[in-house]
């Protein structure tokens, strides 16, 4: 009969966490659930765990996740005991201090050889405090750029900008399935040895690692947008690290506002408020007016979301304020992620007063950054006209509410997308009871939207 060795590091850890084995049996299982797993854990699984089993699958990293969130710091499988394996990928992405691409290599490796892995990752509350912590920490390291002998200048800077902005484009129109792995090929293969080349000048140096870092951002932004929200997160951290390395002014808050808005997205406001305040002080009267708009409205909505209306309010007026002070100035190419700064204003102040409960107000907001942004942002305005019509229903509108769903669906052939597939499942559930009462505008929109989620 074997004889198990009790997890003493598990069981200290536990005692630490304050929680109950059931409690605890059910905080891995609400992890799991974020990565689409089914679990059956029970205080009997922990008792187990505790004595010597080890937990089978996944789930020793549910477990790891689940106790991370409670202590606030990042634990890996190994931390709570179990042992070395498949599961010490988990920390693939999840730190801030090291070369990025160091980071990025490993992280594309798995994105393209083993995607199940990190694309079932869980959204960690204690990563999203990364940025935060090691700010100061993480210096330029001009020596180490110098490794391939090539001599890089502005003009591969330019190239590697068109061709991320091309992947934008096709991301914007498409959806965030399209083109993720010939982006994650075209910036492991041909960007990441360009930060690593000899610079002319430290100008190109700069922009080059400003241009890698808004190509990691957009992998991120690919990621969220197919929900998976741990390697969304991961990429978020490699890009803010990269930002941080370029040295130019605002990038790296403009990371750390990204970070903020998923945390609020995902209903974890850990850290929310800091990460969107931080990144307004290193860009506050340092970058053009549009863009510190953009920082003062998610500021706004942090703000909102923490219960502190007035100053939510004030801020969100000082972003409007902004838009009206300079329209013609030029806009860095790394705040351009969203489009045009009016429209991501616009629907990010629509979230303040939705948080605030002032529908009304909400759907103006929505229906103008619709307006503000050109057809090519095909699921970004069908998103917001969504959001729009839920203002309505809210209201009690139904008709307006229908006609501005219409709107959205007529946005969203050819977009490949979990978000836009969620609002369209949500939209056909906040419908049901009127389509029982007969109300035939919300009968077409039906059949339309289950006709849209049918195709291939």
């Amino acid at each position: 009969m074997t004889t198990r060795t009790p997890n003493h590091q598990l069981r200290e850890l536990v005692a630490e966490s304050g929680l109950t084995y059931e409690s605890l049996a059910k905080a891995v299982r609400a992890v799991a659930a974020e990565c689409g797993a089914v679990l059956q854990t029970n205080r009997s699984a922990i008792e187990h765990w505790i004595a010597g089993a080890k937990p089978r699958g996944d789930t020793g990293r549910y477990l790891a996740v689940a106790l991370s969130r409670r202590l606030g710091r990042l634990l890996t499988p190994v931390d709570v005991g179990l042992p070395a394996g498949e599961a010490d990928h988990d920390t693939i992405g999840l730190s801030v201090g090291a070369d990025p691409l160091d980071s990025l290599l490993p992280l594309w490796r798995h994105e393209l050889d083993r995607r199940h892995f990190l694309t079932s990752s869980a959204y960690s509350a204690a990563a999203a405090a990364l940025p935060l912590s090691h700010l100061q920490e993480i210096a330029a390291r001009t020596a180490a750029a110098a490794r391939t002998g090539h001599s890089v200048g502005m003009a591969e800077v330019a190239a590697v900008r068109d061709m991320i902005a091309a992947f934008s484009e096709i991301d914007e129109r498409h959806g965030g399935h399209h083109g993720r792995s010939a982006l994650v090929t075209y910036l492991r293969d041909d960007v990441a040895p360009l930060c690593r080349a000899r610079f002319r000048a430290e100008q190109a140096r700069q922009q080059m690692l400003s241009a890698a870092s808004r190509g990691v951002h957009l992998l991120g932004w690919k990621s969220y947008d197919a929900g998976q929200q741990g390697l969304a997160q991961r990429y978020y951290l490699q890009s803010f690290q990269l930002a941080t390395e370029s040295g130019i002014t605002g990038h790296d808050g403009f990371v750390m506002r990204t970070m903020a808005m998923q945390g609020l997205k995902l209903h974890r406001p850990e850290h929310c408020l800091s990460l969107a305040s931080t990144g307004l002080d290193r860009a506050k009267g340092r970058v053009d007016a549009q863009t510190e708009a953009l920082f003062r409205v998610v500021h706004a909505h942090t703000l909102a979301k923490t219960g502190k209306r007035r100053a939510a309010l004030a801020e969100a007026e000082q972003a409007r304020l902004l838009l009206t002070t300079a329209p013609g100035d030029d806009v860095p190419f790394w705040a351009l992620a969203w489009g045009p700064p009016a429209a991501s204003v616009y629907s990010r102040t629509a979230k303040v007063h939705e948080t605030l409960g002032d529908h009304q107000a909400a759907a103006r907001q929505y229906a103008l950054a619709a307006t503000s942004r050109p057809t090519a942002y095909a699921r970004i305005v069908a998103l917001d006209l969504v959001a729009g019509a839920e203002m309505h229903l809210k209201r009690g509108n139904v008709e307006q509410a229908c006609t501005t769903w219409h709107q959205a669906l007529d946005h969203l052939d050819g977009v490949r997308s979990a978000r836009t597939h969620k609002a369209i499942g949500r939209m056909r559930t906040d419908l049901a009871r009127f389509r029982a009462r007969g109300l035939r505008c919300a009968t077409e929109l039906d059949e339309r939207a289950r006709d849209l989620l049918t195709r291939p």
